[in-house]
């Protein structure tokens, strides 16, 4: 009688707690709580009914609404996940053990991916200068949670695990051949490894290099100055200035990749439109006076040659008109005892060419005395010169 009355009050209060709201709800929690999970990976349900002691429960897991996992004391179960299929919505039940009072708790969903997954394995930089590093990055897609395994080895020796590194990114300072693979769970899951990724170390010092956003400013403003160095990273920067008249000196307090000093100016804008103008007409003043002097050359040679050639027919002519005449002069003066005489005369505006000449042909004539019978031959009359002279036009 007496247990009787204590079942009863407890199911009183219990149906109070329900019935007033007090009571709380049953909770459904999954370890380890990833985003999405592969096949071969394990995970456990949790189910915790809020109320009284774990074993006052028999315990339930429903899956799309369905019963999953049948009533037992456990409160936890352990999946293996191995198909898709068990991807899906999951809840919790509870009952009471000493009645058919019923609980359910929340929902969680599960995401199965089909296949193992790949890790990445990039690097800032492939080729590091001596005392440099770079830093590597391990990564694997559509999942969370992981922690990294990284390995090295190179032509001359075998693999090894880099210990002490499990994070995404580490940062070497060695050359070789490097690879990673993410790791997950208890017990432990493990992704594809990475491809391999060679590190060299060079001996080809580094430039650096300098780059400015513009050359040309006006007075009062400034530049954005680059300084770069590539294949590597982790550099700080030391500036420098001179000019025409002052030596080279450091710019203090500045390390930083870019820079913009207001120690440089420029000449003002109007100077720099001067300057091209003033050149071009200069240019093309010069260009001017070149085709002139050209055109002078060409027009000198051109007369040159029509007077030389004029010269030369010139010449010809004569000396056939000179062996002409000499021939008829001597022939005229074997009969009549004529006499021709030649005299050459230079063309006064042609004292430059010796070939351009001027004839002058002149006759005389000597008359035979008549005798008359029982007269004295008579004085010789006087002699009728003729001369001939051509000038240069007429000649032309």
């Amino acid at each position: 009688m007496g247990a009787t009355l204590l079942c009863e009050l407890g199911l009183f209060l219990l149906c109070t707690l329900v019935c007033s709201g007090h009571a709380q709800g049953a909770v459904l929690t999954i370890e380890p709580s990833w985003s999405s999970y592969f096949i071969g990976e394990f995970v456990t349900f949790k189910c915790n009914m809020n109320e009284g002691r774990d074993t006052d429960w028999y315990y339930a897991i429903n899956k799309d609404g369905r019963e999953y996992f049948g009533y037992s004391a456990q409160k936890d179960y352990r999946l293996e996940i191995s198909s898709t299929y068990h991807s899906g919505e999951y809840q919790c039940s509870g009952t009471w053990k000493e009645s058919h009072y019923t609980k359910n708790s929340n929902t969680v969903f599960i995401s199965v991916l089909a296949y193992r997954p790949w890790a990445t394995l990039t690097a800032g930089t492939t080729i590091i200068p001596v005392g440099g590093s770079v830093t590597l990055t391990c990564s694997v897609q559509s999942s969370d949670g992981w922690k990294y395994e990284w390995f090295r080895r190179t032509q001359t020796t075998y693999e090894g695990q880099i210990r002490g590194q499990q994070n995404r990114d580490i940062r070497v300072s060695q050359g070789g051949i490097y690879r990673c693979r993410g790791t997950r769970g208890n017990p432990v899951y493990y992704t594809y490894d990475s491809y391999d990724v060679i590190i060299e170390i060079t001996t080809y010092r580094p430039w650096a290099t300098l780059t400015a956003g513009t050359t040309i400013i006006p007075v009062g403003g400034s530049v954005t100055l680059t300084c770069s160095v590539q294949s590597s990273d982790g550099w700080k920067y030391e500036w420098f200035r001179r000019t025409q008249t002052t030596s080279e000196v450091q710019i203090r307090d500045q390390q930083n990749r870019d820079i913009r000093p207001g120690i440089i100016t420029a000449a003002p804008e109007s100077s720099s439109f001067l300057t091209p103008l003033i050149v071009g007409l200069v240019c093309g003043v010069l260009l001017i006076l070149l085709l002139l002097l050209l055109l002078c050359r060409f027009k000198q040679s051109k007369d040159s040659f029509f007077v030389r050639t004029r010269s030369t027919n010139q010449s010809s002519v004569m000396n056939h008109m000179i062996k002409d005449e000499a021939q008829h002069s001597q022939d005229n003066s074997t009969v009549q005892g004529d006499a021709c005489v030649y005299e050459s005369i230079k063309d006064h505006d042609d004292t430059q060419n010796d070939d351009s000449l001027l004839y002058a042909r002149v006759y005389y004539t000597k008359a035979k005395p008549k005798r008359h019978k029982g007269k004295p031959a008579p004085a010789a009359a006087d002699e009728t010169v003729y001369s001939e002279v051509k000038s240069q036009t007429a000649l032309d």
